[in-house]
């Protein structure tokens, strides 16, 4: 008599002897990925790594004192975060914020930040066959934070940084 364990063995033996193969996914060497989404008329990415998770907007407690730019502070699962706006602090211009608005979650020293932008893409994925310089997309502000880009198809995507935006003293210091 064959134990249960045994029985187990032999039907994940048969079944695995008839699974057909998924083709292994082949990832360029030179490919780039990220989560893009826009700001303003500027279409962005920034790297996986420097974003921690995407949420819906989460209600905003108003900071007294604090800059235009810093919204608040939210709440996501007990953990309190400064709720910033991306385009006020970059352009000067206020985010409108709409329904089903989502935020973007990098990591500082400190804790985490929420960065509201204008409109979410999720992940893109570029050759290095498709960088360009970053021309327009550079200008102002975001010259110190956009340092090359890439072209898909017809849009045009600055790589922004958000580990060197987490460095920047003045978005360190949200005092008015």
């Amino acid at each position: 008599m064959r134990s249960p364990f045994e029985i187990l063995e032999g039907y994940e033996r048969r079944s695995l002897a008839h699974a057909v193969q998924l083709p292994e996914k082949q990832f360029a060497a030179d490919l780039w990925r990220g989560v893009g989404y826009r700001v303003g008329t500027r279409r962005l990415v920034s790297d996986f790594r420097e974003v921690v998770e995407i949420v819906p907007m989460p209600p905003v407690t108003p900071v007294p004192g604090a800059q235009p730019w810093l919204l608040g502070v939210g709440n996501l699962r007990g953990n309190l975060f400064p709720v910033v706006d991306l385009k006020q602090f970059m352009e000067g211009r206020r985010t409108v914020l709409h329904e089903g608005q989502r935020v973007l979650i990098m990591r500082q020293a400190g804790g985490d930040v929420a960065l509201t932008i204008d409109e979410l893409y999720g992940q893109r994925s570029f050759e290095q066959a498709q960088a360009i310089e970053p021309g327009e997309l550079a200008q102002g502000r975001y010259a110190h934070f956009i340092d090359r880009a890439f072209r898909s198809d017809t849009q045009e995507w600055g790589v922004f940084s958000l580990s060197l935006l987490s460095r920047t003293p003045e978005f360190r210091q949200a005092a008015a």
